[in-house]
């Protein structure tokens, strides 16, 4: 039995010395005798707990930052009215800091034989699954001196999908994406691009791009048009080992990493090219393969949803040989990892020439911004200090990505604001030179 503050007068008689009423305990409760009958009719009026039916309904996803509304029904199949608090417990990070307590808690009022609906609204703070703990109801007399308490599990999940703050890029480079496609004024020329149609020559234009045989036939100089290849074959790999764990400002690594795949995939969907996903440290932690162009996306912001960076170092010919299994033919190699030093000239460099050799390869990675203003640090000797050491790491990922280079990969280094962006300019130079 839970009492509620009402009995506090109760309480408090009871935390009174003994010899203010009786020798003994037994004449305490003879004086109060008038309230405790009254407790314990309020309690045995409480409708009961252990009844009570719940049914759940409402959303079963929801975007990182957005609001869901999860509603819970409630059924009082006894004949006592039901005045009940009831708390829908959810993981911590299921709302914002300092909001759980009013979001979850519920004043209910449900007749005999009725039910009622109550709406909690989740507000996650981080991807992933959460799932619903428990429901806990305090049911209370028509008085209000005492309550019956229990509770219920009552399952639901939510998953809390990427946030894909990158879609606002996506209109300016579909811009660029219609221009390379032909749809605009602009036609570009490349190795390895598809024949369009025939125009009239102008000056500038690639002698190499003439139609000799169309000249013949015709009074005037006639070159070949070209558009960009479609149904070319994308595979991004996320390093999901320990140093996709790191944050830069208030984003991991590892999410930074995935609104730039979502950006990626959202443009070569548009272009007409296929986009598989696999990542990956020690073990194939999420994979998304053969997917229409219309599904990819939702597949993929699924598949993201749960993935967690692993606090493990990435086992490089693991990568190496996942990835070389889920390109069987030639492909744009994006993998998304750091450029620290270490990782790089140890891990990746020496099973670097398995992926250039059959595929082209774009590493991209995410680059912290105060070490940016680290180095421009002036003033003070603590400054200098930090100004040192910041040019220091600049040049050391400098002269990482000069060896990527040097094999022939192409190296996106941004911020984390700025790499989705980036990655996406980086896959329409590759498209507009033919390297696909």
């Amino acid at each position: 039995m839970a009492l509620t503050g009402r009995t506090a007068l109760l309480a408090a008689l009871g935390s009174l010395p003994v010899g203010l009423f009786a020798s003994s305990w037994a004449g305490i409760l003879a004086v109060n005798a008038p309230l405790s009958l009254a407790i314990l009719c309020d309690y045995a009026l409480a409708a009961p707990v252990r009844t009570l039916r719940f049914t759940r309904s409402g959303d079963t996803s929801v975007r990182l930052g957005d609001g869901a509304e999860i509603h819970l029904t409630v059924t009082n199949p006894s004949g006592r009215s039901l005045r009940a608090h009831l708390r829908d417990a959810w993981p911590p990070s299921s709302w914002l800091p300092g909001t759980e307590q009013a979001a979850s808690r519920h004043e209910v009022l449900v007749p005999a034989g009725e039910r009622r609906r109550l709406t909690t609204v989740l507000r996650p703070t981080r991807r992933g699954d959460r799932r619903a703990e428990r429901v806990t109801v305090r049911s209370f007399g028509p008085m209000g001196l005492a309550a019956r308490q229990g509770h219920h599990e009552v399952p639901w999940t939510v998953r809390v999908l990427p946030p894909f703050h990158s879609r606002k890029h996506l209109p300016s480079r579909l811009a660029r994406l219609r221009e390379l496609d032909g749809r605009a004024s602009l036609l570009t020329r490349g190795e390895g691009t598809e024949f369009d149609s025939l125009r009239a020559y102008v000056p500038g234009d690639d002698t190499r791009s003439i139609d000799w045989r169309a000249t013949a036939r015709q009074s005037a100089v006639a070159v070949r048009t070209w558009r960009p290849e479609r149904d070319r074959h994308i595979l991004v790999v996320l390093d999901t080992g320990r140093t996709s764990a790191g944050r830069v400002g208030d984003v991991p690594r590892l999410d930074a990493a995935m609104d730039a795949t979502l950006l990626l995939a959202a443009l070569a969907a548009r272009a007409g090219d296929r986009l598989d996903l696999l990542a990956y440290d020690r073990r194939t932690r999420a994979q998304v393969r053969g997917h229409a162009a219309g599904d990819v996306l939702p597949a993929l912001v699924n598949a993201l949803a749960p993935l967690e960076p692993e606090l493990v170092e990435t086992d490089a010919r693991g990568l190496a040989a996942a990835t070389l299994k889920n390109a069987s033919r030639r492909s744009l190699i994006v993998l998304l990892t750091t450029l620290d030093a270490a990782p790089i000239e140890e891990g990746l460099l020496p099973v670097l020439p398995q992926l250039t050799r059959r595929h082209t390869v774009l590493v991209a990675s995410v680059a912290d911004p105060h070490v940016e203003k680290m180095s421009r640090g002036r003033g003070t000797a603590d400054a200098v200090y930090e100004a040192a050491a910041g040019t220091q790491a600049q040049a050391q990922r400098r002269r990482t990505a000069e060896q990527l280079q040097r094999y022939g990969v192409t190296v996106v280094d941004a911020t984390p604001e700025n790499l989705a962006s980036a990655l996406a300019d980086a896959y329409l130079a590759l498209k507009a030179a033919g390297r696909l």
